[in-house]
């Protein structure tokens, strides 16, 4: 019986020690990927790098203005001072860096957009100067927002005049009191873009007290429109009595919806 007891139990044995190697090879296997995975990948080269609205500017320049070579890591790379260093750069109107562990990185990007155009004299040539709805200039003349490339300068935005910049540069911003225009430029851009393409020029009036209204030139048409302030329900409603008077050509030189209520100027009478 003893004999009998002995022998059924050596299976079980043998069962249990490969039960055991089993496990060790696991934790050992667990072990490594853990080592693997905290302590090496993390220091090896980058394996991706998400890069989003960077259009207009290559995913090298990209990386060159950002500092990061081939060789940068996980642990290598700062992000806050990525950060910096793409803000540099009076294109981008905002950067953020995401990390994500082990070895993968996400730059987003969001350009400045512009929202109307000043003329301006750079080394005795009349050049387009772009502005954001901050008055933030981020392009002179044609090239792009980095000063790089060949991006074309775009003929649909409004041209505003009356206000004077001189020697301009990538960043500067222009006098705060005008913020308010040109957010009002911003929020049309937005919801009705096409309303602005009908505008050729926007010229600033300065009145007393740092105020002033707008003389408004439409598109192909000889009716300016004089305006106290700037939204999408008069900039709509005027360019309409803009193209009925134009159809009839009875010579008005300009509307006037500076007191709330539209005044035809005829040419003999215009001051303009």
């Amino acid at each position: 019986m003893a004999e009998d007891y002995v022998l059924e139990t050596e299976p079980a044995s043998r069962n249990a020690k490969f039960l055991k190697l089993i496990i060790i090879i696991a934790v050992l296997c667990f072990a490594g990927e853990l080592i693997w995975l905290l302590g090496i990948t993390p220091f090896r080269p980058l394996l991706g790098i998400d890069i989003s609205g960077n259009e207009g500017i290559t995913r090298d320049e990209i990386l060159a203005k950002a500092g990061i070579s081939n060789s940068a890591s996980f642990f290598s790379i700062d992000a806050h001072e990525i950060e910096k260093s793409l803000m540099a750069f009076s294109g981008f109107e905002s950067v953020k860096v995401i990390k994500h562990f082990p070895d993968r990185i996400q730059i987003v990007l969001g350009k400045r957009e512009a929202v109307a155009s000043i003329l301006a004299n750079v080394g005795g040539k009349t050049v387009p100067v772009l502005f954001d709805s901050q008055g933030v200039v981020f392009q002179i003349g044609s090239g792009n927002a980095h000063g790089e490339g060949s991006e074309s300068f775009s003929s649909r935005l409004p041209v505003v005049s009356g206000i004077i910049i001189e020697d301009p540069c990538p960043g500067m911003r222009l006098p705060v009191m005008f913020i308010p225009f040109f957010g009002s430029l911003e929020k049309i851009r937005t919801s009705a873009p096409k309303l602005l393409e009908a505008v050729s020029e926007i010229r600033i009036n300065r009145k007393a007290f740092d105020s002033f209204d707008y003389v408004l030139y439409p598109v192909h048409k000889k009716i300016s429109v004089r305006l106290s302030e700037l939204n999408e329900d008069l900039l709509r409603y005027s360019l309409l009595m803009v193209d009925v008077l134009s159809s009839n050509n009875d010579g008005i030189e300009s509307l006037d919806f500076r007191s709330g209520i539209a005044s035809c100027i005829p040419k003999e009478a215009s001051s303009e």
